[in-house]
């Protein structure tokens, strides 16, 4: 029994898996990036990305099972030369299209018209902002990253972004070190005024997402000597309220060779989905999956921290007394 499942029997609290909601697809580890805290340890020099033989056989399963949300991660999700097939293969589905966009994609040679294809297709953009300070930005996700990243915020606001109510723009935020997010009302409010009053940028709501103890970040901890104060702050902000509302509940993550996850950090990690072997998304369908349990590790205990944390932000508005 590992830390995070002794916190759930100590409060007595089961983690199963409902029924499906999000099929998150993350299309490889390909990034135009390599930032510190990068849960998937993605970089330019990584090859691993989706092949277009795999990517039509998830394709074909969007089109069967018609997931509510098909929510597309990466690296850079966009770099993949099957990211505007998933897109448009979803939209056909029914679904409704995430982008987990690092926002520099948008400013790179070739990617012009990209703003234009998710506004089209009514993609929601959910973009990595770590600070509305330039040197934080910079310090965590590289030299330039904030200049590029303001200006790609103004070309999707250019197009309706932000402010057009069938084109959402959320940004995300997470603590530049080893400490949980601040309130996410509270910050949210911030980064509006901040955004808004320097550089006329709109956006709909900020994702508060804790940091993994996981690749890159997890490294630094150890090279810090503060690996175990991490763990401690996360085990001891245990907050039971966020469990009922953990995204493994009712996400399933693929990755670029469609085998499947509870999560996309349980993907880095390492722990699919098993049944004597690895299993893949085109052998089974959603109800499959229902009321099975969840692989669970240390890195658990980010996601039920102080006010929780998810691929939508904090689970509830207030860490639990």
């Amino acid at each position: 029994m590992n830390r995070f499942e002794r916190k759930l029997a100590e409060h007595q609290l089961p983690l199963r898996r409902g029924s499906l909601h999000t099929l998150q697809i993350n299309l490889g580890r390909q990034c135009n990036q390599a930032c510190r805290h990068c849960h998937v340890d993605a970089a330019p020099w990584r090859t691993e990305m989706v092949e277009g033989k795999i990517a039509r056989r998830i394709g074909q399963w969007i089109l069967e099972h018609r997931p509510a949300v098909v929510d597309l991660t990466g690296g850079a999700p966009e770099i993949s030369e099957s990211f505007r097939y998933f897109v448009e293969t979803a939209r056909d589905a029914g679904a409704h299209v995430i982008d987990r966009n690092n926002l520099t994609i948008l400013e790179e040679p070739g990617y012009e018209d990209l703003p234009a294809f998710l506004a089209q297709h009514r993609v929601e953009v959910v973009a990595s902002l770590p600070c509305y300070s330039a040197g934080n930005v910079n310090q965590q996700r590289g030299n330039g990253v904030f200049d590029k990243s303001i200006s790609a915020l103004r070309k999707l606001n250019k197009l309706g972004y932000g402010s057009d109510p069938t084109l959402s723009l959320h940004l995300v935020y997470n603590p530049l070190g080893p400490s949980l997010p601040g309130p996410q009302s509270e910050l949210e409010a911030d980064y509006k005024t901040a955004l808004a009053d320097r550089f006329g940028i709109m956006f709909n709501r900020l994702f508060t997402i804790t940091n993994q103890p996981i690749a890159r970040f997890a490294e630094d901890l150890r090279k810090q000597g503060r690996w175990e104060e991490y763990l401690d702050l996360l085990a001891h902000s245990f907050n039971p309220d966020t469990v009922e509302r953990l995204m493994c509940r009712n996400t399933l993550s693929v990755d670029y060779l469609g085998q499947l996850y509870d999560c996309d950090f349980n993907q880095m990690l390492g722990m699919n989905l098993r049944n004597g072997k690895p299993r893949f998304l085109w052998d089974l369908a959603p109800r499959d999956l229902e009321d099975q349990p969840i692989q669970t590790g240390l890195h658990c205990l980010a996601c039920t921290a102080g006010a929780g944390s998810s691929c939508t932000g904090a689970l509830e508005k207030q860490p639990h007394n």
